[in-house]
């Protein structure tokens, strides 16, 4: 799956296709910015998850029409993050019909501006908690071997929810087609403990604990 932002130097390899309750105040990326709140995606946020994706350079573009069907029919297993009402990041997912208690998570997306800073990892630890109240126990996403932005990610939302990773080849390339890599399922779980603040704090430029990257999904 492709990605949109989460790697520890700017631009994800190859794909990953890698959201939350009502909005909720986080602290800013800066000083001098405006607060990111993070909630569920509305209507009104369809065109802007589409140019944000389009903007990642890495992930797979949906049309128009599909993210304002997701803004509808899975608003609630989805995030979104504004910035003085303006569209900072989006995660969508899904809960799967045939395991009710996994959210598999499609694509994540950064901003430019807000990229590098840790955004990915609060609104994945955001959305995972919005989740875990509604029964789920697991969350998953597939990620390309070349995608190590992504894979970095997962395994730091693992180690801080205290959960089990683990990987095994969902799509192969015979199945994806000539030219692209295997598409590895990651699942973490079960998570047994709060995980809306696994991310910590948003961290300043200055933080290296702030590395973030890009996230493809």
């Amino acid at each position: 799956m492709p990605t949109g932002d989460t790697g520890a130097h700017g631009s994800a390899g190859a794909g990953t296709q890698v959201r939350g309750s009502s909005g909720s105040a986080e602290e800013p990326l800066d000083p001098g910015m405006p607060p990111l709140e993070l909630g569920p995606p509305g209507p009104g946020d369809g065109a802007p998850m589409e140019r944000l994706a389009r903007e990642s350079g890495g992930l797979d573009v949906n049309s128009r029409y599909a993210y304002l069907l997701w803004c509808r029919d899975f608003a609630d297993t989805s995030v979104v993050a504004r910035a003085g009402g303006r569209l900072a990041g989006f995660i969508t997912g899904y809960r799967r019909p045939a395991a009710p208690d996994t959210l598999f998570v499609w694509q994540v997306a950064v901003g430019p501006d807000h990229r590098r800073r840790g955004l990915a990892s609060r609104m994945l630890g955001h959305l995972a908690e919005t989740a875990r109240a509604e029964g789920v126990r697991f969350v998953e996403a597939t990620v390309t071997p070349g995608n190590k932005a992504s894979m970095h990610l997962f395994e730091s939302f693992a180690k801080r929810s205290g959960s089990d990773l683990t990987r095994d080849v969902l799509f192969s390339e015979h199945e994806l087609g000539s030219g692209h890599e295997p598409e590895v399922l990651q699942r973490i779980g079960p998570l047994t403990r709060p995980v809306g603040e696994a991310g910590g704090p948003l961290a300043r430029p200055s933080d290296p604990r702030g590395a973030e990257g890009r996230v493809r999904s």
